[in-house]
């Protein structure tokens, strides 16, 4: 440990699976105090088992709710008296969902639930914690997608709802300014990842294959031939947090896919 996000409260939405997971532990292991909030009560479980209760609380909730998001906020400035840092790792996942193939009330309840947790609860995880990151000149960490800038990744809905979040960084940066800096990460393909899927198409306990095949097509499609894993990704969540390394950084977005965007 480095600690330089020691003295630093941070409160990450979504943290206790996948790429959200691998940003909490890296932020921990910075020094951060951390407030999870996670709606998957194993998940939660184990992240305090993992890590105790040193500098981390973990709330179990619906992180898109502005209830649960606003007690969040609270419980982290309680804690520390302050919220530096909020970091969204909430998402849902299409499954490649082909819109020809949907019907049109299938199409107007995936859409829904994907635009409604993609976007807008990472808006309402925003809107919740402004007040204390303007009190303490903060910033913001979204979550966006290779399917942000390129059609890979997922459908047209998953796509669709990580280009609007790409719409967002710039939006909320330029508001936000000068007092929260406001970016994101897009990582790439990545192994080991599960993600949750659409209730409305029935795909919520489905996984992306996890295989040698698809961790090779995901290393063939970069510069780099890698294929990332969760916590290939942590060290740019850490980054945009550090006050000290990032202190002139917004309206950014590092892409985290082994250079796709070149290939």
């Amino acid at each position: 440990m480095t600690g330089r996000l020691e003295g630093q409260s941070v409160l990450v939405v979504g943290g206790g699976s996948g790429i959200g997971r691998a940003a909490t532990t890296a932020m921990h292991r910075e020094g951060a105090s951390l407030v999870v909030l996670e709606r998957s009560a194993d998940h939660a479980r184990a992240l305090t088992e993992d890590f105790g209760h040193e500098r981390l609380i973990v709330l179990t909730g619906d992180g898109t709710a502005s209830t649960e998001l606003e007690r969040a906020v609270s419980v982290a400035v309680e804690a520390t008296g302050r919220l530096d840092h909020l970091t969204c790792c909430v998402g849902v996942f299409d499954h490649y969902a082909d819109l020809t193939t949907l019907n049109a009330d299938q199409l107007d309840k995936a859409a829904d639930e994907v635009w409604r947790v993609n976007v807008l609860g990472t808006l309402h995880a925003v809107r919740a914690a402004v007040p204390d990151l303007r009190a303490s000149r903060g910033s913001i960490t979204l979550t966006l997608s290779e399917s942000a800038f390129h059609p890979v990744g997922g459908g047209v809905l998953y796509g669709t709802s990580k280009w609007a979040l790409r719409g967002a960084v710039h939006h909320l940066s330029t508001q936000l300014a000068p007092e929260i800096r406001v970016n994101a990460v897009a990582p790439g393909g990545t192994s080991a990842t599960k993600f949750s899927g659409l209730q409305s198409l029935g795909t919520a306990q489905q996984t992306v294959a996890e295989s040698v095949d698809r961790d090779a097509r995901i290393a063939s499609g970069t510069l780099l031939k890698k294929t990332p894993s969760p916590a290939s990704h942590a060290g740019a969540y850490v980054f945009l947090a550090d006050r000290d390394a990032a202190d002139v950084i917004t309206g950014q977005v590092i892409n985290t896919d082994g250079g796709r965007a070149l290939t």
